[in-house]
C-alpha cells in the first residue's frame, strides 16, 4: 500500500505594486524666492548712493546761494565755498557709485577704489557731531541749530551708503560674492542663512573692558562735582551753578539728582559694547519680554556702534594728543576759563575727556568690528562650526 505524500502548501507573496508614473510623483517644494529688497543691498546701494549725491549737491548749493547758517564747530560757521565743495563731492559720489556695478578697466578700477578712499572721510567728517546731537536730543536741551542737525541727517545716511558701496565693491573686485562675501556662484540674491548666537573671543572681551575703563576718572570728577565736592581745581557749587544755567529740560532734571547727562549717555554707549561682545546682542534676552528669543537684526546695533565710535574715537584720540603736548610743553596751556581756576586743571579735564571719549569709540568699534565678523550672514546653507574659521583677536 503506497503512502500518501505529503503536498507542500506555498504561499503566494504579492506583486509590488507597479511603479508611479512621473505624472503621480509627489511635487517637489517650491524653490526659494528672492530675498527681500534690504537684503539685495548690494543692488540698489549705488543707484541710492546716486540719488543721495544729488540731492545732498543741491542742498549744499542751495544754501550756499542763500547764505544760509550752518555751524562746523563752536560758533564757527560752514563757508560757502566749502558749502560748495560738499556738493562737487557729493556729485562725484552720485557718479562714482554706479560705477562700480560696471565691468571697468584696470586704471578705472584703480580710480573708483582711490575716489572711495577720499569720499568716504571727506564727506563722513559731520558724522562727528553725531554723539552730541544725541545727547542734546535725549537731554531735552534744545537744539542749537535746526541746520546742523538737518545737515548731519543728510551726511549719515550718505556715508552708511557709500560704506556698503565700497564693501561691496571690494568684494567684486576679489571675485566675491558683493553681499556676504564669500565666494559662490549664483548673483547672490537669494535667501540668507545666519550663524549661531556666540559670544566674542575673550581677547576681543578683555581689549573692549579696558578700553571703556578709559570712563572711569571722568565719570567720577563729573560726578564728584554734581555732589558737591570739589576736584581739580574746579568746585562743585560753581559746577552745579553753571549746568544749572545752562541745561534745560531733561537735563537740568537729572543734574538735580545727581546724574550728569553725559554720563547717563556714555552708559549706554557701555550698554552697546557689553551687547556687541556677548551673546544677548545677537538674540533678544528674556528681560525684553514680547522680542524674546528673535534674532537681532544685525544692523540695529552696528550702525550706531561704527558711526558712534569712529566719531568718538577720533575726538577722544585728538584730545589725548593735545593734552600729552600741553603737559610736555610743547602746546601752550590753556588760560581758565568758566568753572576751572587754574590752567592744569582744564589739562587735566581735557586729557580725562580724551581717555573718556576714545576708549569709549575705540571699544565700540574693536566690539563691532568682533560682531560683524562673528553675525556675517551666508547665501546658501550656513557653515557648521566646524567648517566656519575661528576668528583670531576679534
Amino acid at each position: 500500500m503506497a503512502l500518501p505524500t505529503r503536498t507542500t502548501r506555498t504561499d503566494t507573496v504579492p506583486a509590488p505594486p507597479p511603479p508611479r508614473s512621473s505624472s503621480a510623483s509627489a511635487t517637489p517644494p517650491p524653490a526659494p524666492g528672492p530675498a527681500p529688497w534690504w537684503r539685495r543691498w548690494p543692488a540698489w546701494a549705488p543707484r541710492a548712493t546716486a540719488a543721495w549725491g544729488v540731492a545732498y549737491a543741491m542742498v549744499q548749493t542751495l544754501w550756499a546761494a542763500t547764505g544760509t547758517v550752518v555751524p562746523i564747530a563752536g560758533d564757527r560757521h560752514t563757508p560757502a565755498a566749502l558749502q560748495l565743495l560738499l556738493a562737487a563731492l557729493a556729485l562725484l559720489a552720485a557718479g562714482v557709485a554706479p560705477a562700480t556695478t560696471r565691468p571697468l578697466a584696470r586704471r578705472a578700477r584703480r580710480a573708483v577704489g582711490i575716489a572711495l578712499a577720499v569720499l568716504i572721510p571727506a564727506l563722513g567728517w559731520g558724522v562727528i557731531g553725531l554723539p552730541l546731537y544725541v545727547v542734546v536730543l535725549l537731554s531735552g536741551s534744545g537744539l542749537e541749530s535746526a541746520t546742523g542737525l538737518a545737515n548731519l541727517l543728510l551726511l549719515t545716511p550718505g556715508t552708511v551708503l557709500l560704506g556698503m558701496v565700497a564693501v561691496s565693491y571690494g568684494r567684486r573686485l576679489r571675485g566675491r560674492c558683493p553681499r556676504c562675501g564669500d565666494a559662490h556662484a549664483g548673483d547672490g540674491e537669494g535667501p540668507l542663512s545666519h550663524p549661531e548666537a556666540s559670544t566674542a573671543p575673550r581677547r576681543t572681551r578683555v581689549t573692549a573692558h579696558l578700553l571703556l575703563c578709559g570712563l572711569l576718572p571722568w565719570s567720577v570728577v563729573k560726578t564728584v562735582w554734581l555732589f558737591g565736592g570739589d576736584a581739580i581745581g574746579v568746585s562743585g557749587e560753581a559746577w552745579q551753578h553753571e549746568m544749572e544755567a545752562d541745561a534745560t529740560g531733561g537735563a537740568r532734571a537729572l543734574a538735580s539728582v545727581g546724574v550728569d547727562v553725559t554720563v547717563l549717555a556714555a552708559l549706554l554707549g557701555v550698554f552697546l559694547t557689553l551687547g556687541l561682545t556677548h551673546r544677548w546682542g545677537q538674540v533678544f534676552p528674556r528681560w525684553t519680554l514680547p522680542l524674546a528669543g528673535r534674532r537681532v537684526p544685525r544692523l540695529l546695533p552696528l550702525v550706531p556702534a561704527w558711526l558712534t565710535g569712529f566719531a568718538l574715537a577720533l575726538y577722544g584720540t585728538l584730545l589725548t594728543f593735545g593734552s600729552l603736548l600741553m603737559a610736555v610743553g610743547l602746546l601752550p596751556e590753556p588760560e581758565p576759563e568758566g568753572v576751572f581756576t587754574t590752567g592744569s586743571g582744564l589739562v587735566w579735564m581735557v586729557a580725562f575727556g580724551g581717555l573718556a571719549f576714545g576708549g569709549l569709540g575705540w571699544g565700540l568699534l574693536v566690539a563691532a568690528r568682533s560682531y560683524a565678523g562673528r553675525t556675517r550672514p551666508h547665501c546658501g546653507p550656513a557653515p557648521t562650526a566646524a567648517q566656519r574659521p575661528r576668528p583670531q583677536g576679534r
